[in-house]
C-alpha cells in the first residue's frame, strides 16, 4: 500500500515544464496579459487547465514565471549592457538589444513588459504594478551605472544620470512599440543612430 502511494506521488509530470513555460511566455508576449486567455495559454502549452494550475498556479502566477523567464532570456541584453566599458557603449548596447529582442524573426514582435500593461482592468492591477516595478527597476540599475560613469570621468561632471537613464529607457520602450507596429530592424537601428547623436561627449 505504502509503495503504491509512493509511486503515484513520485510519478513524473507528463509534460516538459520548461517547454510549457517557454510557450506561455510567447503567448503573453504576443497577446499581452489580458489578451491571453486560459484556453490559448493551455493550448499552446499542450496541457489541461488542471495541469497548469497544479504546475504553475493561476494565470497571474504563470505570468510572473513567464516574466522571470523573459528577463533571464530574451531581455537579458539589458543586464549585459550594464557591463559595457563606457556609458556610450552601455546605452548603445541597450538600444541595439531592444531592437534585436523586439524584432525576432522566429517570434512575436514588441515587448511583453510594454504590451502586457497597455490595457489593464482593475482585476489585472497587480500585473500592471508588477510590470511598472519591472521597468522602473531596469531604469534604476541603468541610472546607477551612468552615475558610476560620471564618478569615473567617463561622462562629463555636469551630465545628469537620471535624465540620461530615462532617455535611454524611453527610447527602448518606444522601440518596442514601433516594433509592434511592424517597423523592421533596419528602420529601428536608424532611430538608435539618431538617438545616439545627442549622447554627451
Amino acid at each position: 500500500m505504502g509503495n503504491s502511494r509512493k509511486t503515484v506521488m513520485g510519478r513524473p509530470r507528463g509534460f516538459d515544464m520548461d517547454q510549457a513555460l517557454e510557450r506561455a511566455m510567447r503567448v503573453f508576449w504576443a497577446r499581452g496579459y489580458e489578451g491571453a486567455s486560459l484556453a490559448e495559454l493551455t493550448g499552446a502549452m499542450g496541457i489541461t487547465k488542471t495541469s497548469m494550475y497544479a504546475a504553475f498556479g493561476n494565470k497571474e502566477q504563470l505570468f510572473r514565471k513567464a516574466l522571470q523567464r523573459y528577463g533571464a532570456g530574451p531581455a537579458a541584453y539589458a543586464t549585459r549592457a550594464l557591463e559595457e566599458p563606457t556609458a556610450r557603449a552601455v546605452a548603445l548596447a541597450f538600444l541595439r538589444g531592444a531592437v534585436r529582442t523586439t524584432t525576432p524573426p522566429e517570434g512575436p514582435s514588441g515587448c511583453p513588459t510594454v504590451q502586457g500593461a497597455l490595457a489593464a482592468g482593475d482585476e489585472s492591477q497587480a500585473v500592471h504594478d508588477l510590470l511598472v516595478d519591472w521597468r522602473n527597476d531596469a531604469g534604476v540599475r541603468l541610472e546607477e551605472r551612468l552615475r558610476r560613469a560620471v564618478d569615473e570621468g567617463d561622462l562629463p561632471r555636469d551630465a545628469d544620470p537620471r535624465r540620461l537613464a530615462r532617455f535611454v529607457m524611453t527610447m527602448g520602450f518606444g522601440i518596442a512599440v514601433q516594433a509592434a507596429n511592424d517597423l523592421g530592424q533596419a528602420e529601428l537601428d536608424e532611430i538608435v543612430d539618431t538617438a545616439m547623436l545627442g549622447w554627451p561627449a
